[in-house]
């Protein structure tokens, strides 16, 4: 969703007046429904296939989670979106703690909530870690990197198992390594990106290593040494996806499905990444991958997931 769009959906609610569920115009799984179809992310194919009620939920989750990043990654001045933040804070205690909210995606989340058992804490990780972009550039070391990647990734993750209907407490294990597994992509696709935002995920202790500096990633300079930088932090990436399929528990790899496409789609993406290799570090086309790829990716991990013995008849779906 474009910052613009954003912009003139919280200028609708705010412009609002303050008034009972009832009474708001904007219904609010119809709400999270279009911030998520509008988005074009790649959650959106893994959700299809969910129930109708447990999708209007995870719209929700993913709404939430879209509409604070992109306040974080917009151009307005750094208190304002402190605010913008801090307004979102009162609206999730509002909405898991028996408080009204305001907005229509934290009345969704609300009902996920009472309905699914959503958690607060979960929640309020994201939240936090969103907050930590508005100050933090620089990473020292992987430890602070992966506690970066639980806050922002990890605890959607775990946020949405609930959904999924998920029983087995080692699915939370499964999540926490997918998230980190799909944020790591994220990182990669966007070094260039990032850099001119003059961010760094990239810790500086892997820079070190590689015999790097700052200026080296910030100018996009290609070298044998970034080529070797983009493959270890991929095959770190690899070592997730693949902790993720060793501890999903076999009870919930039915209602994992949903988890699974998107690990499936993003492991797609981390293979398009690894082909360009350093290229990631330039300024040009962002890695994706195409409508189609998408779906084949899907079918790929529904029919490892629910055919029988599809898990021992087929290829992993990452």
């Amino acid at each position: 969703m474009s910052t613009t769009a954003v912009a003139q959906q919280e200028s609708r609610w705010r412009s609002r007046p303050s008034s009972p569920v009832a009474e708001h115009s904007m219904n609010s799984r119809q709400a999270a429904a279009q911030v998520t179809a509008s988005s074009r992310s790649n959650f959106y194919f893994a959700f299809l296939l969910m129930r109708k009620e447990r999708r209007s939920a995870i719209y929700a989750v993913y709404a939430y989670c879209r509409l604070i990043d992109d306040i974080v990654d917009s151009d307005d001045p750094v208190e304002q979106k402190q605010a913008a933040l801090a307004v979102w804070e009162a609206e999730l205690q509002a909405a898991f703690q028996g408080g009204s909210p305001q907005h229509p995606v934290a009345l969704a989340l609300r009902e996920a909530h009472q309905r699914f058992g959503v958690r607060y804490e979960d929640a309020l990780l994201v939240l936090r870690g969103c907050q930590t972009d508005l100050y933090k550039r620089r990473y020292a070391s992987w430890s602070e990197l992966y506690d970066y990647c639980y806050h922002v990734a990890s605890a959607v993750g775990l946020m949405c198992i609930a959904l999924f209907g998920c029983k087995h407490p080692g699915s939370r294990e499964y999540a926490v390594h997918l998230g980190q597994a799909l944020q790591l992509t994220n990182i990669l696709r966007d070094v260039a990106e990032d850099a001119a935002r003059d961010r760094i995920y990239l810790p500086q202790e892997a820079l070190t290593e590689f015999g790097l500096c700052e200026a080296d990633i910030l100018s996009g300079q290609r070298s044998t040494a970034t080529l070797w930088l983009v493959r270890h932090l991929a095959a770190r990436a690899r070592r997730e996806y693949a902790l993720a399929r060793a501890t999903l528990p076999p009870s919930d790899r039915r209602a994992l499905l949903p988890a699974e496409i998107m690990g499936s789609i993003y492991f797609g993406l981390l293979e398009e990444v690894e082909q360009r290799g350093d290229a990631v570090l330039t300024h040009g086309p962002r890695p994706k991958l195409s409508s189609r790829r998408k779906i084949e990716r899907a079918l790929q991990a529904t029919l490892h997931t629910l055919l029988p013995f599809g898990d021992k008849l087929l290829a992993p779906a990452y």
